[in-house]
């Protein structure tokens, strides 16, 4: 999926919760007049089913999983394994469930999560305590003062009988080709063109990060910070800029790197804001690539950033062997040095605008860090465990001086890379 051009307006705010409100026609590349063209009926068959409520109830030899929706909606599921999972894809949902609203552990499944998976498929994933399978799926119609009920009953089964029904991910990518050739972005520009670069905003759709003390999520301020370190980039004429996604929707971090690659991103910055077990910790970091992590917490957060592919519902165990093996080789060398390059410039100027953490240069395997020819930095903003910390990231004017920061170091990077190609 190529990344989109367009520019949008820096938002005043990050919203709290998964408010989830996409419409139809938009996906559809139909224009608001559609309704009054089409007629209503169709713009109602059209438009994405509303979800109130989330229910779940039973124990361990049964459990049942509500929806509480305003129509009956058609679906698909299949199981995935290592960990047990049953993943449910939707043609479009409405989600209009907050964080704090969505139900505790209970019987077999021991968490949910639910977002926009790719256009046109909303994905529910679940979570499971152990092996287990679909027992029936109803949709019920109102009755009782209840609107219109989506209904899954589980019970337990074999790791044998739940692996018969495993069922490969159709959203998954394919492996990457061992022969694809790792091409520098200096080499592909030509003829005094603009420096491409590629913003990530981190995780999105079903995978929401981490969550804040006040219940904001991450996917929420990493996109709003990416739109503002876009338009504070273009504001110059000197970049041309990509985001890997302009909207809350999920997108596998090896597809992120495929982005930036099909961009033929002079540099890629990954946007992230983590929590932390003692809410006292604050300060901004940036993350190069190493496959020896700075330290145990720098190798933790990257264990836990790698596995958003599995949390959403993905299935890799058909990944080719070699795919680790091609990312890190001789031509990333120096990508990897540039990525240190320009992680110095950038804590440099961070550091006169907000506050960083000790040691605020660190190394990690991230997976978005793994694109073998683009220099590549991951920014932790700070953590959405500290409550000064979220007020701050959710404020347009501090996001406003991060992107700044972040602007000069990006200038400062290019201009030494100049100044090195001239005789």
């Amino acid at each position: 999926m190529p990344p989109h051009r367009r520019t949008a307006a820096p938002p005043q705010a990050v919203p709290r919760g998964p408010q989830v409100s996409r419409r139809a026609f938009a996906l559809a590349g139909l224009g608001a007049g559609a309704f009054s063209l089409l007629g209503a009926p169709l713009a109602r068959a059209l438009a994405p089913i509303a979800v109130s409520g989330v229910r779940l109830g039973g124990g361990a030899e049964a459990t049942r999983l509500v929806l509480d929706l305003a129509a009956s909606p058609s679906h698909s599921s299949f199981n995935l394994a290592d960990p047990y999972r049953i993943v449910f894809d939707f043609p479009d949902l409405d989600w209009h469930v907050a964080a704090e609203r969505m139900p505790a552990p209970t019987g077999l499944i021991r968490g949910l999560r639910a977002g926009l998976f790719r256009p046109g498929t909303f994905r529910l994933v679940l979570d499971l305590s152990g092996p287990a399978e679909i027992a029936r799926t109803l949709s019920l119609p109102p009755q009782s003062g209840y609107g219109w009920r989506f209904v899954v009953d589980l019970r337990p089964t074999s790791r044998d009988a739940f692996m018969t029904r495993l069922g490969r991910d159709p959203g998954a990518p394919q492996a990457a080709k061992a022969s694809e050739p790792a091409v520098n972005g200096r080499e592909r520009r030509a003829g005094g063109a603009k420096p491409v670069i590629v913003i990530d905003p981190g995780h999105g759709g079903v995978d929401p990060g981490a969550i804040g003390v006040n219940g904001v999520y991450e996917k929420h301020i990493t996109l709003a910070m990416a739109r503002q370190l876009k338009a504070r980039l273009e504001k110059g004429g000197r970049y041309a800029v990509a985001l890997t996604r302009d909207r809350d929707i999920f997108i596998p971090l090896r597809e992120r790197v495929a982005i930036a690659r099909r961009a033929h991103g002079d540099l890629f910055i990954s946007l992230h804001a983590d929590s932390n077990p003692n809410r006292s910790t604050r300060g901004l970091s940036i993350y190069t690539l190493s496959e020896r992590a700075s330290d145990k917490e720098a190798g933790l957060l990257a264990d836990k950033e790698n596995k958003a592919d599995i949390i959403s519902g993905m299935d890799f165990s058909e990944e080719s062997p070699e795919v680790t093996g091609i990312l890190i080789d001789l031509a990333q060398r120096e990508s990897m040095n540039l990525s240190a390059q320009f992680a110095a410039l950038s804590v440099g100027e961070l550091r006169r605008q907000v506050r960083t953490l000790d040691n605020t240069h660190r190394f990690a395997g991230f997976a978005v860090l793994k694109a073998p020819d683009i220099p590549s930095v991951l920014l932790e903003m700070g953590y959405l465990s500290n409550s000064e910390e979220v007020r701050l990231l959710q404020q347009a004017g501090y996001r406003d001086r991060l992107a700044g920061s972040m602007a000069h170091a990006v200038d400062r990077y290019f201009d030494q890379a100049q100044s090195a190609q001239r005789p």
